[in-house]
């Protein structure tokens, strides 16, 4: 299938994980709100579980595998083509935040009722809207729909997304650093910051990193950092000078070095190939 004939939302109420293809995973952005029974999988090679009452987002082209589901499973999946999400995201403040939160905390709990039926609800006018081809202003409408489905998302999980930003105090040192991430890694590419701000060496959070990870806290970041960098190139409203500029680089070209050791290939080619 060509990629100019994919469908722009998929919509399915499955039993178990057979729909999750090659194919879809690369090419489209997955909500799933779990209803009973469990889906377990491996994201970025760490071991996770989406249980009942409980919602799923997988980015496009994240690092999955074993995906695997259990007796009674049943879930409701809205899949977005990826770039018809990304072309959408609202010009918020949250937006980036937001985003590479979810690409560390895939799996978020539904608290209440009302949580669900705003999920279920959005996954089904998002549905009904793509399904609407004879509306006048068709293409007009549905990116519309497609902003205020993000933007509901958003709400629904803010006080998440909050409560695991401030919760710097609590939790393990490994579980410290995790959270100190998408607040610094913007600006703090070494490890040295990370383990001054938790008062330990950083031969030590790294011991503590491949305790509880298999990875080093270097690791960690690069892959904070590219995800921003990421995010960044596909929003076409800043230029790679001020990317760089944002994330404090001394210069264009040293960025543009850093970018081509993380990605393979420059910024501009990056920007090229989307």
């Amino acid at each position: 299938m060509q990629k100019n004939t994919l469908p722009k939302i998929i919509f399915l109420e499955i039993n178990g994980v057979t729909a999750f293809t090659e194919s879809i995973l690369k090419q489209y952005h997955t909500h799933l709100y779990c209803h009973r029974g469990s889906i377990k999988f491996l994201f970025n090679e760490t071991p996770m579980t989406c249980k009942a009452r409980q919602f799923l987002f997988w980015f496009a082209e994240s690092r999955l595998s074993q995906i695997w589901s259990s007796k009674g499973f049943k879930a409701s999946v809205l899949l977005v083509e990826k770039d018809f999400l990304i072309n959408n995201i609202p010009d918020q403040g949250w937006s980036i935040n937001a985003q590479l939160h979810s690409r560390v905390f895939p799996v978020k709990n539904i608290a209440t009722i009302e949580e669900k039926e705003r999920i279920l609800n959005n996954f089904n006018w998002m549905n009904q809207r793509f399904n609407e081809m004879k509306h006048r202003f068709y293409d007009e409408m549905l990116n519309l729909q497609m902003r205020i489905f993000i933007l509901e998302m958003w709400h629904t999980f803010a006080n998440e997304y909050e409560q695991r930003r401030h919760s710097l105090q609590t939790g393990t040192l490994y579980q410290q650093f995790i959270n100190l991430l998408p607040q610094h890694c913007l600006t703090e590419r070494e490890v040295q910051f990370y383990s001054n701000v938790l008062n330990i060496t950083p031969k030590y959070l790294n011991h503590l990193c491949k305790i509880h990870s298999s990875i080093t806290a270097s690791e960690w970041i690069q892959r904070h950092v590219k995800e921003r960098i990421l995010i960044l190139l596909q929003n076409k409203d800043f230029n790679i000078s001020e990317i760089a500029d944002e994330m404090e680089f001394s210069s264009r070209s040293f960025f543009t070095r850093y970018v081509k050791k993380l990605l393979g290939i420059t910024p501009k080619e990056y920007r090229e190939r989307i």
